[in-house]
């Protein structure tokens, strides 16, 4: 099941012209800044937008097409569209809004209520008023609408933009159990590197209307070219590893990947569960000629051995990222072992002073020494707090 998406058109002073597929089993990130042309390329998905030129088709089905001169009506798309706000109707329970949608497309399965109600976790809030709702609440209900019109494909149009932090961190989980359990296509338009990075697997970047990244979300965030797009503050890399060994007496996690393994906060769940690791810049550090007994003196508990991959200089800053490809050296002091099944990319900031100190160059060794990791999320298994 694919949802495939070639659109163009021309306002005064912008040209939208993006060629992309979105899968079934996962979600796709349609990300960029404002005025990057997500919205419109939203509204082209769904009918909403005509354009000068546009294919798109659904699990084989021609939503548009220019050249067969087809434009389906919005109604007859097969598209579940999600904006910022919920748009529940204010006189309504809960339980009648999910209804409305079920509704709109003929549902009358009963148990599609309680199926969805307890996949979000709302069955509580059925008879309430949506003035009753929190803003996690509210978003949670207005999703259950949205899947309970049988959607072929999903688009989220950044729901999570109008919550606090807080509330985000309430209805990600949900959002994650969605996307493990719908085989559809889910397109989730965000400007957010934190909520592409624990939501997505693939990444579509856009920069002025054009395309200027689409593949996995964990080589996506580690391109260096990438960098001004994605934002340097926030720049890492994502791993996708597996849950190797628990340290309950440290409360520890051991995560093992291709090309080495790290030790995180204790994590939930049994012995090769697989899991995603976010490991930002600004907290490795770089090494070279670390001998074993020098790294025993460090606090650091992970440490990766790589050499040198990429380089992307700030030219009006004092500090240069550094891409590190690791194949799979020491971390914790082992030698990695069976982990090392092939190679994973991480990235490090340090000064420019640092890297002319320690001669850093694309094919030179080095450890990436490991101060933080965070693990984003269960990549199975996921059950969010009711």
């Amino acid at each position: 099941m694919t949802l495939h998406v070639e659109t163009r058109h021309t306002w005064p002073g912008f040209n939208l012209d993006v060629q992309f597929t979105v899968a079934a089993g996962g979600v796709t990130a349609l990300f960029g800044a404002s005025g990057a042309g997500k919205s419109s390329i939203l509204k082209s998905i769904s009918g909403l937008l005509k354009t000068d030129r546009a294919e798109i088709t659904l699990n084989g089905t021609t939503l548009t097409s220019t050249d067969q001169r087809v434009m389906l009506p919005a109604h007859r798309r097969g598209i579940g569209l999600m904006f910022q706000d919920s748009r529940l109707f204010p006189h309504m329970t809960v339980r009648s809004n999910l209804v409305y949608g079920a509704k709109r497309v003929g549902n009358t399965d009963a148990n599609s209520l309680t199926n969805i109600s307890g996949l979000l976790g709302i069955e509580g809030l059925l008879d309430r008023k949506p003035s009753g709702l929190s803003g996690g609440e509210a978003q949670r209900v207005a999703l259950g609408r949205t899947l309970l019109t049988k959607p072929q494909a999903l688009l989220l149009d950044e729901p999570l933009a109008s919550l606090d932090q807080a509330r985000k961190d309430e209805i990600l989980p949900y959002l994650q159990r969605v996307a493990s359990e719908a085989d559809i296509p889910i397109l989730y338009v965000s400007h957010s590197i934190e909520e592409v990075a624990r939501l997505a697997d693939h990444m579509v970047v856009l920069n002025k209307g054009k395309v200027a990244g689409d593949g996995p979300v964990t080589d996506v965030l580690s391109r260096l070219d990438l960098f001004p797009l994605t934002g340097r503050f926030e720049a890492g890399a994502l791993i996708q590893g597996e849950i190797a060994e628990h340290d309950s007496a440290a409360h520890l996690s051991a995560v093992s990947f291709p090309g080495g393994r790290l030790w995180v906060a204790a994590i939930d769940g049994p012995v090769g569960s697989p899991v995603r690791v976010r490991v930002r810049a600004r907290d490795v550090m770089l090494a070279t000629n670390l001998s074993a007994d020098q790294a025993d003196h460090l606090s650091a508990n992970s440490r990766l051995d790589g050499v040198v991959s990429g380089l992307r200089a700030d030219h009006s800053g004092p500090f240069v990222e550094v891409q590190v490809t690791c194949s799979g050296g020491s971390s914790d002091g082992s030698s990695g072992g069976g982990d090392a099944l092939g190679s994973t990319r991480v990235l490090a900031r340090i000064t420019h002073r640092s890297a002319q100190r320690l001669g850093i160059a694309v094919g030179k060794p080095v450890t990436a020494i490991l101060k933080s990791a965070t693990v984003e999320r269960r990549l199975k298994g996921l059950t969010p707090k009711s």
